[in-house]
């Protein structure tokens, strides 16, 4: 099962704005992806309350996982929103 590692960039985190708008891309992504941290999950990355409860702050290490047709190019999607400072990139939105 094709795997990603990485630290999450938002200042605040996977929370609130950030987290909504991962959950989208997830839920839109053609595979079902997990997200979990060293002590928690794994979880439905389309669950914005799923993703809540992981309390992922600013500098956390998550892992993405999927499976199937289409698995890496959804991690990479996903990876690089994680990358981004969502708090910063949608501050005008």
């Amino acid at each position: 099962m094709p795997a990603r590692t990485v630290k999450v960039a938002s200042t605040s985190g996977l929370h609130a704005r950030p987290a909504a708008i991962f959950s989208q891309s997830a839920s839109e992504q053609p595979v079902a992806v997990t997200i979990e941290t060293a002590d928690a999950g794994p979880v439905k990355a389309s669950s914005i309350l799923m993703l809540l409860t992981l309390n992922v702050d600013h500098g956390d290490e998550v892992t993405l996982r999927a499976e199937g047709e289409g698995a890496e190019e959804s991690l990479e999607t996903l990876a690089t929103l994680l990358e981004t400072n969502l708090d910063k990139e949608f501050q005008g939105s």
